[in-house]
């Protein structure tokens, strides 16, 4: 069984993606596992450019095929906002809370209907010295002007979904790990994984020779 770093410290992100990986035959490890506390630039203007940048890195640090993400809430009343910073945003150190806290500020009175947004995410997958493949994956939603749920973390309790009725925070894990930017993103960038997986399996090469 092929090992694949997740390359994140985040326990949200590896307890989802352990969840979106379990149908294929990889053990998935991620940072802390690994001993790995080098931390990687996120200097890319785009969420694609900083994923490719952590999984190339990191499995070049590694040698262990890496599956990166990059991913945030972009809320069109602020111009995308706070997108490639969302982990950022108000600052260093802040708690999840005081993040969607600055940006419930941010939009003020302005009314739900207003108030559109979506979460994107990008994954990209990279084996060490080879190409790197990338997939993406969003969600639409609108900005609630109070938390609620339980479940999730990050922007999740003020992120409602029309079509479910609730915000990610209410939604049972099980749904939200079939409609999220990262499931979908994770679907995508796992029909890739499979293929990837048959292509390195032994004789791939010469059942693919004898098929051309």
């Amino acid at each position: 069984m092929r090992k694949l770093l997740i390359a994140t410290h985040n326990q949200g992100k590896i307890r989802e993606y352990r969840g979106l990986l379990a149908g294929l035959p990889l053990a998935v490890t991620w940072l802390d596992d690994e001993g790995v506390t080098f931390e990687v630039d996120e200097t890319g203007a785009t969420f694609m450019e900083n994923a490719s940048l952590k999984a190339e890195t990191y499995a070049r640090l590694t040698g262990l095929w890496t599956w990166a993400d990059d991913s945030g809430l972009e809320v069109d009343a602020l111009g995308g906002r706070p997108g490639v910073f969302s982990a950022r945003y108000g600052g260093p150190g802040l708690s999840d809370h005081a993040r969607y806290r600055r940006l419930l500020e941010e939009l003020g009175a302005l009314p739900t209907a207003a108030r559109t947004a979506r979460f994107r995410c990008v994954v990209a997958i990279a084996m060490p010295g080879g190409p790197i493949y990338t997939a993406e994956g969003t969600v639409e939603g609108l900005i609630v002007d109070e938390p609620r749920g339980q479940d999730g973390f990050g922007y999740d309790p003020v992120f409602f979904v029309p079509d479910y009725g609730a915000t990610l925070a209410e939604l049972s894990p099980l749904v939200k790990n079939r409609i999220s930017h990262r499931a979908v993103a994770a679907a995508h960038a796992a029909k890739v994984l499979s293929v990837l997986l048959a292509q390195a399996l032994p004789g791939a090469e010469e059942d693919a020779g004898r098929s051309r």
